[in-house]
């Protein structure tokens, strides 16, 4: 069974950069199998797909992320973390990586595993 956990900071200031770290156990990212996600919830609000991450490394990106997002992986350590420039208040959330089949994730149901989440605040 696939487990992932998310680690990163609970509060980062605005204009900073946000970085977060998927670790994932009982599978591998070079799996062929999954798609591996970002996801986010902002507070009163549904889940937003941010991007993905290939078994072979190829980067996916939400069209409205692209500019201010990264996702990097380290396959000796089975991570991989997610960057987001120049935050602002409204990248408050809970950050969510998981495992799909599919390359867009929009409800909970289209992830086969989900990390358990870790909220973000941004703010002075």
């Amino acid at each position: 069974q696939v487990q992932l956990q998310e680690s990163g900071p609970g509060l980062v200031k605005p204009s900073q950069t946000l970085s977060l770290t998927c670790t994932v156990s009982g599978g591998s990212l070079t799996d062929d199998t999954y798609f591996w996600e970002w996801i986010r919830q902002p507070p009163g609000k549904g889940l937003e797909w941010m991007g993905a991450i290939t078994y072979n490394g190829n980067i996916f990106y939400s069209p409205s992320l692209e500019s201010s997002a990264s996702i990097s992986r380290d396959t000796s350590k089975n991570q991989f973390t997610l960057q987001l420039r120049f935050v602002t208040p409204e990248d408050t959330a809970v950050y969510y990586c998981a495992a799909s089949r599919d390359l867009v994730v929009r409800t909970r149901h289209e992830a086969d595993y989900w990390g358990q989440g870790t909220q973000v605040t941004v703010s002075s």
